[in-house]
C-alpha cells in the first residue's frame, strides 16, 4: 500500500516501510518570479535581530532568555566543528531555519508521525556581515532522506524528515543534499506572523491575482487590501484557489511578511522602545534555537544587515508535479542546484544569482 492509498497517511510523507521511489523525468524549466522565495520568518528574524543588536547587551540578554532551547543539529564532525568556530569569528555563516506550524495539517488531513515543517530555508550570512541570502528548499522536494526514527531511509519528500526525526534529521537531510555544513539552527512558529501583523496595527498587502478563501466567504481581488492578523493568517493559508497551489501559498506568505517588514521600516519601529519591545517579545517567543547557538553572536553578526541587502532565492527545480509513492512532489534541478550550493560554500551566492536569474 502506498501513501496515496493509506487513509491514515499524511499525503506528503511516505510510510516508514515504503521502498525507495522510482525516478521520473519531469519537464525542464525554470521557476517563475513569484516562486523565488519562501521567506516566512527568515527576513524578519534578521531585521529584528538587527534591532536587538542596536540596543546592546541589555536587549540581547533580555530577549535571548525568552527563546526555547533544544538540540536541533546532529553532532558535527571534529573538523566541521572547528571550522564553524572560525566561521563565527570571521567567516561566512550558514544557518538552518525551519518554519513549524502546529496547525499545518489542513481539515480532513491526518499526520500519523508528528509535526510537519512547511518552511525549510538556508540563511547565508556573508563573510562581510553586511548582506544575507535566504534560500528556500521546497518542502515537497523529492530527495534522499537518511534513516531516522521509524524511517528506514530512502527517497521521500524533504519535509518527511521533520515528521520522522525532527530538526536533527532535517538538518542531516539538508546537509546531505547541499554539502553545506550548518553553523546553527532555529525553528520559527508560523502562527507568530498573525501576532506580528497585529503588533504593527495591520498591513496593506498588494495581491497580483485573485484569491478566494476556502475557509470563509472572503475573496481578495487583484489589488491592495488592508489586513489584520486574523485576515492575514487566513490569506496565507490559501492553497487551493490560488495560482500554483502550494507555490501560491508561498507567494502569499512572502507578500504578508514583506508587508510587515515594510510597515516596521515605514513607522521606524526599530527605534521606538515600546513598539520594538512588543516586536522582539513576539519574535523571541516564536523561536526555538539550537542549544549550541549563541544568540549574542548571531545578533551581532547580522547587526549591519538591512532589508535591502537581503536576497531571496529558491533551489532550482525542473518539475513541481513529479509522480512518486509519496504523492506529487518537486523534482530539483540537481545540476543547477549543485552550482548554487557550491556558490553558498564559496560565499559567492550573490554573484551566482546575478549570473543565473530565474526565467519569468
Amino acid at each position: 500500500m502506498n501513501a496515496e492509498q493509506d487513509p491514515d497517511a499524511d499525503p506528503g510523507i511516505l510510510p516508514a516501510t515504503a521502498e525507495e521511489a522510482p525516478k521520473r523525468r519531469g519537464w525542464f524549466g525554470r521557476r517563475s518570479g513569484w516562486q523565488k522565495a519562501l521567506i516566512m520568518l527568515g527576513a524578519l528574524v534578521l531585521v529584528v535581530s538587527s534591532g536587538v543588536a542596536g540596543g546592546g547587551y541589555y536587549l540581547v540578554n533580555r530577549y535571548t532568555d525568552k527563546v526555547d532551547r533544544a538540540s536541533l543539529l546532529p553532532s558535527a564532525a571534529p573538523g566541521e566543528a572547528e571550522q564553524s568556530k572560525q566561521n563565527w569569528a570571521s567567516g561566512p555563516l550558514n544557518l538552518l531555519l525551519l518554519g513549524s506550524d502546529s496547525r499545518a495539517v489542513e481539515p480532513g488531513e491526518k499526520s500519523p508521525i508528528g509535526e510537519r515543517s512547511d518552511t525549510i530555508m538556508l540563511v547565508h550570512i556573508a563573510r562581510s556581515r553586511d548582506k544575507a541570502t535566504i534560500i528556500s528548499i521546497p518542502r515537497d522536494s523529492y530527495v534522499e532522506v537518511p534513516a531516522g526514527g521509524p524511517w528506514k531511509g530512502g527517497k521521500n519528500k524533504i519535509n518527511a524528515a521533520f515528521a520522522y526525526g525532527g530538526a536533527a534529521l532535517t538538518a542531516t537531510t539538508v546537509r546531505k543534499l547541499t554539502g553545506i555544513p550548518l553553523d546553527g539552527a532555529m525553528i520559527a512558529n508560523f502562527a507568530s506572523i498573525r501576532d506580528l501583523v497585529d503588533a504593527v496595527d495591520g498591513v496593506n498587502v498588494c495581491v497580483p491575482y485573485d484569491v478566494k478563501s476556502t475557509f470563509s466567504t472572503r475573496e481578495w481581488k487583484q489589488g491592495c487590501h488592508d489586513m489584520d492578523g486574523d485576515i492575514a493568517e487566513e490569506f496565507m493559508r490559501q492553497r487551493y484557489n490560488v495560482p500554483g497551489g502550494d507555490f501560491g501559498r508561498i507567494k502569499n506568505q512572502q507578500l504578508v511578511v514583506q508587508s510587515v517588514i515594510k510597515k516596521v521600516a515605514d513607522k521606524n519601529l526599530l527605534y521606538k522602545p515600546l513598539e520594538l519591545d512588543t516586536l522582539l517579545g513576539i519574535a523571541a517567543d516564536s523561536l526555538t534555537v539550537d542549544e549550541n547557538l549563541d544568540l549574542r553572536d548571531l545578533v551581532f553578526a547580522v547587526r549591519d544587515i538591512r532589508p535591502r541587502n537581503i536576497g531571496y532565492a529558491t533551489v532550482p527545480y525542473t518539475s513541481a508535479n513529479l509522480k512518486t509513492p509519496a504523492g506529487s512532489a518537486v523534482q530539483l534541478d540537481m545540476a543547477a542546484a549543485t552550482e548554487m550550493f557550491a556558490a553558498v560554500k564559496d560565499d559567492t551566492i550573490d554573484q551566482w544569482l546575478i549570473d543565473n536569474p530565474p526565467h519569468e
